[in-house]
C-alpha cells in the first residue's frame, strides 16, 4: 500500500469504529490491556489501524529516512575532498578527510539497508509481519558504531582544526545541506558538519528506546519477540561499553529525626541555610530556642542531636523591613515538579496497599515504604514557601519556611507569650550546650517528620476526594474591620492555604455566604483563619510569600470521615480569640467525582455531548468555551494562578444556570464577574461532558502513545490520535490549546506555566471511562486508578502544549508519516 491508501484505510478504519459501542479495557500485569469479548472488538484494536507496533515502527521508519539523508548530506562533500586532497590544489588531506568522515559511509549502507528492508514491510502490514531479524542484523552491526565512537572527539578537533586554517572548508562544513523526507513539502535544509557528526552517537540510543516500545507492543508468543529482545541485549551492552551517559536521578533527601530547661512547643521547619534547604529540629524553651538536626552516628548506636545554633528569647526579634536584605533568597521550584511528586507517592501508596494483600509481598513493602519516605520527606522539604524570619538583636539573622500562616503564628504567639516574662540573656558554656542538646531527645514531643511512611497502618488515612465548604459568617469582633478568611486542608505532612473569601468592608459581622471546592490528599483536618485586611503600605513586607494581614482568629476542625461523607450539608463553628465563625461543608469521594452524568436537559450546554451542542449553536466551537476563553484573555490573563485559584462556587454557578437558559445579559455577567469564577465555569463545563474532550474510546491509546520513548513513534501515535478525535472535539481541543499557550506566556506575571496549566486541564480532559473505571475496581480502587493514570493525563497535555501550533487543516491533510528530526 502507498502511503495515501494507509492514510484512507486507516481514516475509514477510524470511522467503523466510531460506529461501535463499548471497547472494554481491564487492567493487566499493571498495564491497561485490551479484552475481546467480541470478534469485532478483537477487529478494531488489532486489525484496524490503531495497532500501536505498526505505529511505533511507522513513526521509526520516518526518522530513519532523515537519519540516512543526515548521513548522505555527510557524504557529499567527502567524495570531492577525496579526490582533491591528491590534486595540485587540496582542501583537506587524505589523512584528514579519512579522519572527519570515519566509518560514515559503513554507517550509511547499514541503514540504507535496513530502511529497504522494512518499508515493505510496514507497506504491506498484518499482525504476522516479522521485523525482530531487521533489528537484530542492525544490533549485531555496532561495533561500526564503536569505531566511530572512538574517533568521534578527534574527527570534531580536526574539523575545527581545519574550519580555522581553510576558509574553503570552513564554508563547507557550516551549510551542509540535507534533503527533505520522500512526499515531503520541506526542501533541503541547511545543517552544520558538527551537528551532523554527532548524530550517529544519538542514533545508538534512539533504536534501544524504539526496541523498549517495540517489546511492549509485541505478545510473548510472536516470533519477533525472542529476536527484539537478543538486539535489545545486543544494544544496551554496547551502550554501557561506551559508557553511555545517564542523567542522575535527584537523590532522595535523608532527613533527621527529632525531642528541652522546660520544653514549651517542637516541631520540624525547614531553614534556608547557605542558599539552601535543611530539615531541622526546632526546640522552644522557656527562655531560648534551639535549632537542632540529628547526628550521623554508627549503626546500633543511641541516636543524638547537634546543636546547629540557639538563640536567648531575650535577644530574639521578629524580622524587620530593614533587616529583610540581611536574609537569604528563598529557592522555590516550579509547582508541577511538587505536583508530580505528590503522584508518584500517591502511586506508591496503592502498590503498597496491593503488595500487602500478595503472598511474601513484605519484603516489597519495606522497599515501598523506604522509597516512599525518601519522596515524602523530598515534598517535606521543597513545599513550604511562606518565610518566617528571626532575628539577634546582636547580629545575625536567621529564616525558616513554613507551608501554612497558621503555623508560623502558631510559632510567633508561643515566642511573645514567653518573651512577656522578665527574661535574662543567658550565654551557655560548650557543656551545658551538650547537655541540653542531649536531653532534646528524651524530651520532644514530635517524635518523627510527619508523613504518611511514618504512620501506624491502624491510624486513618485522610480523605480523598473534594470538600465543599460554605463560609457563612462570623461574630465578635470587638470593633469593625475589613475582614475575610482563608481556608488550609493537611496534605502529605504539611497545610496548604486552598480558598479565600471575598474582603467583607468595615463591619463586626461579616456574612460572606461563599461556597469553595476544595480538593482533598490523605487530609484529616480543615483550619480557618480569620485576617484583617491591612492597608497601611508602612507594614508591607518586600517578600511576596508573607502575608502581612492581622491575623484575627484561627482554628481547626477534624475531618470525621463519618460526618462529612453523608450527602447533607454538615454545619459547624470553630471558636478562635473569642471569634465564631460559622460555616458548613460535605464531601465527595473521588469514585464518585471520576463518574460523569449526562445532563437529562438537552436544551443546555453543561453535561450534553459536544456535537449536540455545536449542531444546535451551528458553530465549530460551544459558545461557552469562546467566551471564556475570550473574557480570560481579556482581563485574567496577568492575574496570578488563574485556573488554578478556586472561584467562589456560588459564581459558577449562577455562570452556569445563565448559559444553560442562553440567558441574553449573559456577556453583562461575563463582565461583571470575578476571572477565578469565569475561569472554573470554563474547568466546569469540560468536567461535566457526558464524556472527556479526547472520548473514551482513544483514552488506553492516549496512554499508551504517551508512554513511548523514541520521539519519532511518539509523535507519529499523539498526531494519528488527534486525527482520529471528532470533529467538535478537535475543533474545541486546538483552539483551548493555543488559549492556555498564551496564558502560560505570562508565567513570569501570572506564575501559571505550561507544566502548571497541563496540571490543571490534563485530568479534565482525558480520564478513564466508567467501564475502566467499574473493570479496575475488581482489583483496586478507583482513587488508586485515578493516581496512576493521572500523571499520564498530564504528560499527554503537555505534550501537545509544548509541540508547535496545530492545524486543523493540516493535521487532516498531513500522511501517517510525521517528519521528525532524529
Amino acid at each position: 500500500m502507498e502511503e495515501e491508501e494507509v492514510l484512507c484505510y486507516l481514516d475509514r478504519v477510524l470511522e467503523e469504529e466510531e460506529e461501535e459501542e463499548g471497547m472494554v479495557f481491564e487492567y493487566g500485569d499493571g498495564e491497561l490491556d485490551p479484552i475481546t469479548p467480541t470478534h469485532r472488538q478483537f477487529k478494531g484494536d488489532i486489525e484496524k489501524g490503531l495497532e500501536m507496533k505498526k505505529l511505533v515502527l511507522s513513526g521509526f521508519l520516518a526518522s530513519e529516512e532523515i537519519y540516512i539523508n543526515q548521513l548522505e548530506a555527510l557524504l557529499l562533500p567527502m567524495r570531492p575532498l577525496k579526490a582533491t586532497a591528491t590534486s595540485s590544489q587540496p582542501v583537506l588531506t587524505i589523512q584528514q578527510v579519512e579522519t572527519i568522515f570515519y566509518k560514515i559511509q559503513d554507517i550509511f549502507e547499514i541503514h540504507k539497508e535496513f530502511y529497504d528492508a522494512l518499508l515493505p514491510n510496514i507497506q504491506q502490514w498484518d499482525e504476522k509481519v516479522t521485523v525482530g531479524h531487521l533489528f537484530q542484523k542492525l544490533a549485531s552491526q555496532l561495533g561500526v558504531y564503536k569505531a566511530f565512537v572512538d574517533n568521534y572527539k578527534v574527527a570534531l578537533e580536526t574539523a575545527e582544526k581545519c574550519s580555522q586554517a581553510n576558509g574553503q572548508f570552513q564554508k563547507i562544513s557550516e551549510n551542509l545541506k540535507v534533503k527533505g523526507p520522500k512526499d515531503s513539502k520541506d526542501c533541503t535544509t541547511s545543517v552544520t558538519m558538527e551537528a551532523l557528526l554527532y548524530k550517529p552517537i544519538d542514533r545508538v540510543t534512539r533504536s534501544t528506546l524504539v526496541l523498549h516500545d517495540l517489546l511492549k507492543h509485541t505478545p510473548k508468543d510472536h516470533p519477533d519477540f525472542p529476536l527484539l529482545q537478543d538486539a535489545l541485549r545486543i544494544s544496551q551492552n554496547f551502550l554501557s561499553s561506551i559508557n553511555e551517559e545517564i542523567d542522575p536521578r535527584r537523590t532522595a533527601v535523608t532527613t533527621p529525626k527529632g525531642e528541652a530547661r522546660q520544653l514549651v512547643k517542637d516541631g520540624f521547619l525547614v531553614e534556608v541555610s547557605e542558599s539552601s534547604r535543611k530539615l531541622r529540629h526546632v526546640f522552644l524553651f522557656t527562655d531560648l530556642l534551639l535549632c537542632a538536626k540529628m547526628k550521623k552516628t554508627a549503626v546500633g548506636r543511641h541516636q543524638q542531636y547537634e546543636c546547629k545554633w540557639y538563640l536567648p528569647l531575650a535577644d530574639l526579634t521578629f524580622q524587620t523591613l530593614d533587616d529583610s536584605d540581611s536574609c537569604p533568597s528563598i529557592q522555590v521550584l516550579p509547582e508541577y515538579e511538587i505536583e508530580e511528586m505528590k503522584i508518584k507517592i500517591s502511586v506508591l501508596k496503592s502498590e503498597i496497599q496491593k503488595e500487602k494483600k500478595a503472598p511474601k509481598g513484605q519484603n516489597r513493602v519495606e522497599r515501598l515504604r523506604k522509597k516512599m519516605n525518601e519522596q515524602e520527606s523530598w515534598l517535606l522539604l521543597n513545599s513550604p514557601t511562606i518565610p518566617f524570619r528571626i532575628h539577634n538583636r546582636h547580629g545575625k539573622s536567621y529564616q525558616f519556611l513554613i507551608s501554612s500562616d497558621y503555623e508560623r503564628s502558631e510559632w510567633r504567639e508561643s515566642i511573645q507569650k514567653l518573651q512577656k516574662k522578665d527574661l535574662q540573656a543567658c550565654v551557655l558554656s560548650s557543656v551545658e550546650l551538650q547537655v541540653l542538646t542531649s536531653s532534646c531527645f528524651k524530651l520532644r514531643t514530635v517524635h518523627n517528620i510527619p508523613v504518611t511512611s511514618n504512620k501506624d497502618d491502624e491510624e486513618t488515612p485522610g480523605l480523598y476526594g473534594f470538600l465543599h465548604v460554605i463560609v457563612h459568617s462570623a461574630k465578635g469582633f470587638q470593633e469593625s474591620a475589613n475582614l475575610y478568611c482563608t481556608l488550609e486542608v493537611d496534605s502529605y505532612g504539611y497545610f496548604v492555604s486552598k480558598a479565600k473569601t471575598r474582603v467583607f468592608r468595615d463591619t463586626t459581622e461579616p456574612h460572606w455566604n461563599e461556597e469553595f471546592e476544595i480538593e482533598l490528599e490523605g487530609s484529616q483536618y480543615l483550619r480557618i483563619l480569620c485576617y484583617e485586611n491591612c492597608y497601611d503600605k508602612s507594614m508591607l513586607n518586600k517578600d511576596d510569600n508573607e502575608i502581612v494581614d492581622k491575623i484575627m482568629g484561627k482554628g481547626q476542625v477534624q475531618l470525621d470521615p463519618q460526618t462529612v461523607q453523608s450527602k447533607n450539608w454538615h454545619m459547624d463553628v470553630i471558636e478562635m480569640n473569642g471569634i465564631k465563625v460559622e460555616f458548613s461543608m460535605k464531601f465527595t469521594s473521588r469514585d464518585l467525582s471520576l463518574k460523569r452524568t449526562p445532563s437529562k436537559k438537552q436544551s443546555g450546554v453543561f453535561g450534553v455531548k459536544i456535537n449536540v451542542v455545536t449542531k444546535r449553536e451551528r458553530s465549530k466551537v460551544p459558545y461557552i468555551v469562546r467566551q471564556c476563553i475570550e473574557e480570560v484573555e481579556k482581563r485574567g490573563i496577568d492575574e496570578v494562578g488563574i485556573y488554578r485559584i478556586s472561584g467562589v462556587a456560588t459564581d459558577i454557578q449562577a455562570l452556569k444556570t445563565a448559559f444553560d437558559a442562553n440567558t441574553k445579559d449573559i456577556l453583562v455577567m461575563l463582565s461583571d464577574m470575578d476571572i477565578n469564577a469565569i475561569a472554573g465555569t470554563l474547568k466546569l463545563y469540560f468536567r461535566e461532558l457526558p464524556e472527556p474532550l479526547l472520548t473514551d474510546r482513544l483514552y488506553p491509546a492516549f496512554m499508551e502513545g504517551i508512554a513511548l520513548s523514541d520521539p519519532a513513534a511518539k509523535e507519529n501515535c499523539m498526531m494519528h490520535l488527534l486525527r482520529s478525535l471528532p470533529d467538535p472535539n478537535l475543533m474545541t481541543f486546538l483552539p483551548l490549546l493555543e488559549h492556555l499557550k498564551r496564558v502560560a506566556e505570562k508565567e513570569p506575571i501570572n506564575k501559571m506555566s505550561l507544566h502548571n496549566l497541563g496540571t490543571v486541564f490534563g485530568p479534565t480532559l482525558l480520564r478513564p471511562s466508567e467501564a475502566e473505571i467499574t473493570k479496575g475496581q475488581q482489583i483496586t480502587s478507583a482513587s488508586d486508578i485515578w493516581s496512576h493514570d493521572v500523571m499520564a493525563q498530564v504528560q499527554v497535555l503537555l505534550y501537545y502544549l509544548q509541540h508547535p501550533p496545530i492545524s486543523f487543516a493540516e493535521l487532516k491533510r498531513n500522511t501517517l508519516y510525521f517528519s521528525t528530526d532524529v
